[in-house]
């Protein structure tokens, strides 16, 4: 069902995607409540597994290791996984450095979830977001509806991709805290930035305030 839930979330950034004409006004809602959503249940969830497992290494190491790596995707993203998109009206190439880079992205979003942990949520709203932002961009690069579907089919594989090796995988098994710790930096990382850069003036408001309460409300009661 999980696996669903998560290709259901891409399908509907598509939708939206294609059915809005600026990125950035419709979707800075819901980057704060995904942003703080995000971070609620990393603290709250995965971050206590971490420092709690009988492990011996460096949690911080590995978390810091998590926020570079991050730092390496959005190099290759622009961006686009926290609702910047930076485009070469003139650039109609395919964008591959993005897919790729919101690719690998999606695949480490979906290991955390194996655990059965309430972080789906978050990650499924934050999806819907990462799917708008790539199908504007693959608008804006004029591919074919054809050739976006397809790309988007495979980025919403990625995530229960990433799942499906958590449960299976005895590698990961073997290595899960030390992966998850990785995982805790790229969404430190990533909800940080969702929440202070969810607009283009970067100024908090009301209702901005109000949906990042309720996004840590709801992770809270979760």
């Amino acid at each position: 069902m999980q696996y669903l839930l998560l290709i259901l979330a891409v399908a509907i950034g598509y939708i939206i995607g294609k059915s809005i004409s600026t990125e950035q006004k419709y979707l800075t809602r819901i980057m704060a409540f995904s942003g703080a959503f995000l971070l609620s249940l990393t603290v709250l969830e995965i971050l206590p597994e971490v420092y709690n497992s009988d492990s011996n290494f460096p949690v911080g190491i590995f978390i810091l290791s998590g926020v570079l790596l991050q730092l390496v995707l959005e190099l290759f993203s622009q961006g686009a996984e926290h609702g910047h998109m930076h485009h070469d009206a003139s650039q109609q190439n395919f964008p591959w450095l993005l897919f790729i880079g919101l690719s690998i992205h999606a695949l480490l979003e979906g290991l955390p979830i194996a655990e059965g942990n309430h972080l789906l949520w978050g990650i499924l709203i934050h999806k819907i977001p990462e799917a708008t932002m790539l199908t504007l961009f693959f608008t804006h690069t004029k591919q074919s509806v054809k050739h976006t579907l397809l790309c988007l089919s495979i980025f919403a594989l990625m995530t229960p991709l990433g799942t499906f090796l958590a449960e299976t995988n005895p590698w990961i098994k073997v290595y899960q805290t030390q992966i998850y710790a990785v995982v805790v930096g790229v969404f430190l990382h990533l909800s940080t930035t969702l929440l202070f850069e969810s607009n283009k003036n970067h100024h908090f408001n009301i209702s901005k305030i109000l949906f990042i309460l309720l996004g840590i409300l709801l992770a809270f009661l979760l």
